[in-house]
């Protein structure tokens, strides 16, 4: 669960009655791309033959190369969200976080939800005693790569939205 009931009007795009310009929507797809990619590893560790998640990454950013649609691009997140469903531990969160930044072409708040299950493939693959510290140094690195055009955007997404998100953004 990653969205709250009141959906913010700024990651609504303008077409939809929002004020999220395309330009800002790509680069929150960009990031979460980033985000999911930062993981992956872990999924492909497990499952070597599954591509579903690296190809939702990849889908991700065909759609903000305009090469592909929204629909395909959601379709390939929903993929790999299939590929996570019957696995535990870091393999799953990855490839939720995968599923999640190809969504993003569809809402873009899917955002924060490839960030928090990149946090969780990083606590989940961390010992338990270093796995509040994974989560920070994970979260940490993602927001070193935020854009500036979308920053203030996201770390405002990610306060109103991180009880809905684990907690996990409390880097």
């Amino acid at each position: 669960m990653i969205f709250s009931k009141i959906r913010d009007p700024r990651l609504i795009t303008v077409r939809r009655g929002g004020t999220l310009e395309d330009a800002h929507h790509r680069l929150l797809a960009v990031w979460a791309a980033d985000c999911a990619q930062h993981v992956l590893h872990y999924f492909e560790a497990e499952q070597p033959h599954d591509d579903r998640p690296r190809r939702a990454i990849e889908q991700a950013h065909a759609w903000v190369r305009s090469e592909i649609t929204m629909m395909q691009a959601r379709a390939a997140g929903g993929h790999a969200m299939g590929a996570a469903r019957e696995l535990r531990g870091p393999a799953r969160e990855a490839a939720y976080a995968a599923g999640q930044a190809a969504a993003v072409a569809h809402v873009a708040a899917h955002e924060l939800g490839a960030a928090a299950y990149a946090i969780r493939a990083v606590r989940a693959a961390a010992s338990k005693d270093e796995r509040l510290a994974a989560g920070r140094r994970e979260c940490q690195w993602q927001r070193a790569r935020l854009p500036d055009e979308i920053r203030d955007l996201v770390l405002d997404d990610q306060r109103l939205r991180n009880e809905y998100c684990w907690f996990v953004f409390d880097c």
